[in-house]
């Protein structure tokens, strides 16, 4: 395929490329901030501005002429890192401009990070029930939330238009990569520094597999997946911080080991989605897994 990546120098966004480009798909990434190495595979736009990412999607001269697929990562990332306004006016408009743009030059493969947030956390109230699926109604708890709630509404509304688009949304939990994980057996010493996400995260190998499942996925239609690892970030056993930290919350099954409290059985059983990293492979702890 060809896929324009759009965030294509965060985190997440170089993974995806990497991966992409290793499967043999022909990327170009979009983003702000330049690379740090000069590339004829990448194009710096200003996605808030509709005529900038509507051009940059039609064809940018001779670099490409037009693609099947859009990966959107490109976003303020997190809570309080912006004012709430920059972060409610940037991330809303640039998706809206991704997506329409996208429209506009006839693809209909639309693949974007969505965000565990929609979950409900900081979780200051309960979940429903853990471990915590995409079958509840979503529960914004900030303006960072609250556009990735609107944003899923957005592609909702966009695949009822148009019968033969499909938009993917991943709710990715915490992204990480190799360099953080060395940060994570300090979480032992209070498990509530991590409470906020259910002690969640995806490694950013993952994160890219996730996409690529996404993007090969023969779907119509506006489908939610949550992307997460298998396991926690912490050594205790989960049920044992389940019960410590949300004692009145049904457990929806037995909780085993270290596993997740963020549930992708979807999108194990729809995407053929399978975490393959975890933390605990890299030497940081003697946990089990």
């Amino acid at each position: 395929m060809k896929v324009a990546v759009t965030g294509a120098n965060g985190k997440q966004g170089r993974a995806v490329v990497n991966l992409l480009r290793s499967q043999g798909h022909e990327v170009m990434g979009f983003d702000i901030t330049p690379p740090m190495v000069k590339s004829n595979t990448y194009c710096v736009v200003d996605l808030t501005d509709y005529g900038q990412a509507v051009d940059a999607m039609m064809g940018v001269d001779s670099r490409h002429s037009g693609f099947d697929a859009v990966v959107h990562l490109a976003a303020i990332v997190g809570v309080g890192r912006h004012s709430d306004v920059e972060t409610f006016h940037n991330n809303m408009t640039i998706t809206y401009n991704v997506f329409q743009a996208a429209r506009r030059a006839s693809i209909k493969n639309i693949v974007y990070a969505s965000s565990e947030t929609l979950l409900g956390m900081p979780f200051k109230i309960d979940p429903p029930y853990l471990p915590v699926d995409e079958n509840y109604t979503a529960r914004p708890e900030s303006t960072y939330a609250l556009v990735k709630h609107l944003e899923e509404a957005m592609a909702i509304e966009m695949t009822r238009w148009d019968p033969a688009l499909k938009i993917t949304g991943l709710r990715f939990s915490n992204v990480m990569d190799e360099s953080d994980y060395k940060r994570f057996p300090a979480f032992e010493d209070d498990p509530s520094e991590r409470e906020w996400n259910l002690w969640a995260y995806i490694d950013h190998r993952d994160g890219a597999h996730a996409v690529l499942r996404a993007l090969q996925w023969e779907g119509r239609g506006f489908e939610a997946f949550n992307i997460a690892a298998n396991d926690s970030v912490m050594s205790r056993p989960s049920r044992e911080l389940a019960a410590e930290r949300f004692p009145d919350v049904q457990l929806k099954r037995p909780l085993k080991g270290n596993e997740s409290l963020m549930s992708c059985e979807k999108a194990k059983k729809i995407l053929g989605f399978s975490p393959q990293y975890s933390w605990r492979d890299v030497g940081t702890s003697s946990a089990n897994r």
